[in-house]
């Protein structure tokens, strides 16, 4: 396990180089004896070969294994049989996985990544929240990379689906970022999921550190559904990892007028498949497990019929209630100033109206005194 935790802290060795060492030593442990002519052979760097000599970062990787037990974790090493089956099926997997909460029961469970932008739009923002509750609460394990945005709204409709959600982490288990998730690292291990990166602790967000944690994100997943992108999205990247390994690209659908649906439409008129709902996404999976979630077949009149009923204003509102949530939409915020004119309500109405709406999960409360109905 030492060698294995010391090869991933050694410096200059990555995923690809540590699956050439691998492939030619055939173990880490073999990595730490071999011959420094041996090594060269491999065009490493200078010091990454000094460190392999010494054994550099032996005492360390067991100081790290203590720690990190110690906080409740633990790290999976590439030939173990614990270690995730889709995720050791890519190129240059990374060799060592550091795992906190219930990883193992959401590993375990089909899994989908949903990601997008950090700076979302309010739609952008539900339509994550909306189907990652959808799919979290039937059991499919929502992956997503713990960024502001889209990220966030995925993991947090997770939890609100009573589902599980594993955060993929571009930093050391021990620092949380964004800062600002401190708690919602908190809420996804108190509901059943879990946190996981490749990086030792202590490592900081650095920017080189984020297109290895989006190989992880598709890698552990069936399919990546893209909510929202701009032209230059990271989540476009995550997308083309996606399609290297073979997993099923996804996109929401957007506005066209809208540069975060630049991404999305793009990829769905490159081949992408269309969701519009949960049922969308679990269509792509292997048809033996989509079996298993999917709901058999129904008469399309009720169908419609339930979906004319799931846009009806909720029945246990107050007339006050029922007008203001009858000029919200999911789609976008209204300012408070709109709504006090378009409701014909008194101010005291109608934010007695407005918090109320909000202790029954009814509307987002936005920045700027913006609302929009919850989907």
């Amino acid at each position: 396990m030492k060698e294995w935790i010391s090869l991933n802290m050694t410096p200059g060795i990555g995923p690809r180089k540590a699956t050439e060492l691998l492939e030619r030593f055939g173990s880490a442990e073999n990595v730490f004896h071999a011959l420094r002519s041996e090594l060269e052979s491999l065009r490493l760097k200078p010091e990454t070969i000094l460190s392999i000599l010494k054994q550099e970062f032996h005492e360390k990787a067991e100081i790290e294994l203590e720690r990190v037990k110690r906080s409740g974790g633990d790290i999976l090493i590439l030939d173990d049989g614990s270690y995730p089956n889709l995720l050791r099926e890519i190129a240059d997997p990374p060799i060592t996985l550091y795992v906190k909460g219930a990883w193992q029961e959401c590993l375990e469970a089909p899994c989908i990544s949903v990601v997008g932008s950090r700076r979302c739009s309010t739609y952008g923002k539900n339509a994550a929240e909306m189907l990652s509750r959808d799919l979290a609460s039937r059991g499919v394990t929502v992956v997503s990379g713990f960024a502001r945005g889209i990220d966030s709204a995925s993991h947090i409709g997770a939890i609100r689906g009573k589902g599980r959600t594993v955060a993929v982490m571009g930093t050391g288990l021990d620092r949380v970022y964004p800062k600002e998730n401190v708690r919602l690292a908190d809420e996804i291990l108190a509901n059943g999921g879990a946190l996981v990166s490749q990086f030792p602790l202590e490592t900081p967000p650095l920017k080189e550190n984020f297109p290895y944690r989006n190989r992880i994100i598709s890698g552990l997943s069936y399919g990546v559904l893209i909510v929202e992108a701009s032209e230059r999205s990271g989540s476009l990247i995550t997308a083309r990892l996606a399609m290297e390994q073979n997993r099923e690209v996804l996109a929401v659908p957007g506005n066209i007028t809208s540069k975060n649906s630049f991404g999305t439409n793009y990829l769905i008129k490159s081949g992408a498949k269309l969701v519009q709902q949960w049922q969308d996404a679990v269509a792509e999976f292997p048809s033996e497990i989509a079996a298993q979630i999917l709901p058999p077949p129904v008469d399309e009149r009720n169908v419609e019929k339930e979906s004319a009923e799931s846009r009806s204003i909720p029945s246990n509102l107050s007339l006050s209630e029922r007008k203001v949530f009858a000029l919200l939409t999911p789609d976008e915020s209204l300012h408070i100033d709109f709504l006090l004119e378009r409701s014909e309500l008194s101010f005291g109405d109608l934010n007695s109206a407005l918090v109320s709406l909000d202790l029954k999960d009814l509307v987002r409360v936005l920045p700027g005194n913006h609302y929009a109905r919850k989907l």
